[in-house]
């Protein structure tokens, strides 16, 4: 009986090793992304502003965050689903020649809570043609079954009517880098887009590895980028001796981290391997930070206070806007128009 026992003990052993032997790693036979640390600062500065939850500022690009490397940005539509508290827009940047989308991450009462919750999300839904890709059906649906997704895919096709195929870029910080990644996904996928980018900041893990093999080799233009300790990117958890169970990022890392120099410190931008769950970038340290969560690049990523979703607007601007019988709401406007109300250019109150 104790020998079977040891028999037991012993095969179940070489198991567990054999599993931590076999670690999946993504298939990226294509050529990895670039990292632009230029485009990286601008995108950042938007994955910011749509935070901001005065829609008239938001909507006539006048706000405190809408200058800098962003100004003259044209929106064109902004999305915010009320009943999810979920916001995006979409418009041109003249100096990027392209379409920018950002998706606003989590305003919820408290962002701890949010970031508990990540850590039980289980992968749950298969992804649509995709053998063997599962994703969590919460990051899934906050984009596909919400009025954020039919608000998007309208501006891009607006701004391609106008404009032509210029390239499409789109970001996003935590949950938004969450839909800005499925968001991405489907207009490469459904909608046959061209020339799609990617820079994400601090967004969580999505799918399994499946996915992520699918992801890369679609949307191979793709840039995630992690800051020190910043929790978010850890989670949900990575297990690698259940490599076919667990959660795993797409590439391509970029780690934002401090090394220290004596009385000196530098801010590294580390590129990291092609696997998406490169062990010497943030796997290397734990995560166990929300304020870096919260500040990439010296730009703020978070609401200006935590609050329920409500809409701040300008009356004048209503008329561009229309309401579902949720309360969700999109403002919209042709492009390369000003927003006019009946007394001239309407200007965001301070």
């Amino acid at each position: 009986m104790e020998q079977k026992a040891w028999l037991i003990l012993v095969i179940f052993t070489c198991l567990i090793a054999s599993s931590c032997g076999r670690e999946l790693k993504v298939d990226h036979k294509h050529k990895l992304p670039v990292y632009n640390h230029t485009l990286a600062t601008i995108l950042v500065e938007y994955a910011s502003a749509v935070y901001i939850s005065d829609l008239t500022e938001l909507f006539t690009w006048t706000c405190e965050r809408c200058n800098g490397l962003t100004k003259g940005f044209e929106v064109i539509e902004l999305v915010v689903d009320i009943e999810n508290c979920l916001q995006a827009f979409v418009g041109v940047a003249k100096n990027l020649i392209a379409v920018v989308i950002a998706f606003r991450g989590t305003q919820e009462h408290s962002i701890q809570n949010w970031v508990e919750d990540l850590f039980w999300k289980q992968l749950d839904l298969n992804y649509p043609g995709m053998p063997d890709a599962m994703v969590h059906h919460g990051f899934y649906t906050a984009y596909h079954n919400t009025t954020i997704r039919h608000g998007v895919l309208h501006a891009v096709k607006e701004a391609k009517e106008f404009y032509g195929d210029l390239d499409i870029m789109v970001t996003g910080h935590s949950m938004g880098g969450a839909m800005a990644s499925f968001g991405a996904l489907d207009l490469v996928v459904n909608h046959e887009a061209k020339s799609v980018q990617v820079i994400t900041f601090g967004q969580p893990r999505i799918g399994n590895a499946a996915f992520a093999s699918f992801y890369a080799k679609l949307v191979p233009n793709t840039i995630r980028v992690t800051n020190d300790h910043d929790i978010v990117p850890h989670l949900p958890p990575y297990y690698y001796y259940f490599p076919q169970k667990t959660y795993h990022h797409f590439p391509r890392e970029v780690w934002l981290y401090s090394l220290g120099l004596g009385s000196l410190v530098y801010r590294v931008e580390k590129v990291c391997d092609g696997s998406g769950e490169d062990p010497t970038c943030s796997r290397s340290v734990t995560g166990n930070s929300i304020m870096d969560h919260l500040n990439y690049y010296g730009v703020d990523l978070m609401c200006q206070e935590w609050r329920s979703c409500r809409i701040v607007m300008d009356p004048r601007v209503a008329k561009y806007g229309k309401t579902d019988h949720k309360g969700n709401f999109i403002l919209s406007r042709a492009p390369a128009t000003r927003v006019r109300s009946n007394e001239g250019e309407v200007k965001a109150s301070a």
